[in-house]
């Protein structure tokens, strides 16, 4: 049994599939299905469960899964601290972020992160809030920045950042009165551009307008897109408003191309947060990263 099985072992176990796997960890699928054969014949049993579409593992598998991700964990710590001791970090830090993280916070941090980390690789990947949270507590990913946050008690949250919410319109007469006064009667009439389900900003306005006692059905709605690039464009041509950051259209605000208008009654305040799981060890590197971000914001904030 060396580290090798044991990588690909555990890719498997959190992919559940053979060819994310094997892509994740650069190998060919029949070098990978060779590592775990190998290592099924030197534990004497069956660890992957391969009768169905929906790869799983084996009872012994799942006993095995648990020491082998603390084996990879204790070699991971000391590449980690003999590194330190040698002044240079190596390895590769994966994170989940939602749509406003991923486009308007991160990549400054990330340039930020690899300028005092230059050996260290970046993975980023876009998910909705709801499938970064459930990839977090299913262990497919380890960290995530989500704009909404769940109840469950196997997560830890750390808030990094307030977002504020605004009703986006175009830049045109139509839309200018609104400045002076906005009524719900104005709202329920405009034609509008949604998120996709599960996006946090989407949920954050439902949210708000159950709490004044209204839902989506009472607003007419003429798309739902799921990039916020593609909603901004379409809102430039005028086919309708949107519920967005301002973070972003910061740049649309400044030069004059979008109007951006608080909704009455509506509290559309958020914060975005950093997610882990509370009873599974982040990597040497992880901690670093997350530490890294908390810092940052907090430090950009004041």
């Amino acid at each position: 049994m060396d580290f090798k099985q044991l990588e690909t072992f555990c890719a498997i176990a959190k992919y559940k599939s053979y060819s994310k796997a094997a892509e994740h960890l650069f190998l060919t699928q029949p070098t990978l299905s060779s590592h775990i054969i190998n290592l099924e014949k030197e534990l004497k049993t069956t660890l992957v469960n391969r009768s169905s579409k929906q790869i799983s593992l084996t009872p012994a598998g799942q006993i095995l899964y648990q020491y082998a991700v603390d084996l990879l964990s204790l070699k991971t710590n000391a590449q980690f601290k003999l590194d330190e001791y040698r002044g240079t970090f190596v390895g590769q830090v994966e994170i989940a972020a939602s749509t406003i993280p991923e486009q308007y916070v991160l990549p400054e941090l990330l340039c930020q992160f690899h300028q005092e980390y230059p050996d260290v690789t970046l993975s980023m990947h876009h998910l909705p809030s709801e499938k970064i949270i459930e990839g977090v507590l299913s262990e497919e990913y380890n960290l995530g920045i989500v704009g909404s946050r769940s109840t469950h008690n196997h997560l830890a949250f750390h808030e990094l950042v307030t977002d504020e919410l605004a009703l986006i319109t175009p830049a045109s007469e139509k839309y200018r009165r609104f400045s002076e006064t906005l009524t719900w009667s104005d709202l329920i009439s405009l034609p509008y551009i949604f998120r996709e389900q599960g996006s946090g900003t989407r949920k954050r306005f439902e949210t708000a307008l159950k709490r004044s006692h209204h839902t989506l059905k009472d607003l007419r709605v003429v798309a739902y897109i799921e990039n916020t690039e593609v909603i901004k464009t379409c809102i430039r041509k005028g086919m309708g408003v949107s519920i967005l950051s301002r973070r972003a259209v910061e740049q649309e605000l400044m030069e004059g191309l979008f109007y951006a208008f608080d909704i009455p009654d509506l509290e559309l305040h958020r914060h975005f947060y950093l997610v882990h799981h509370k009873y599974r060890s982040l990597s040497p590197l992880e901690v670093r990263f997350r530490d890294f971000l908390i810092e940052a914001l907090r430090h950009q904030a004041t």
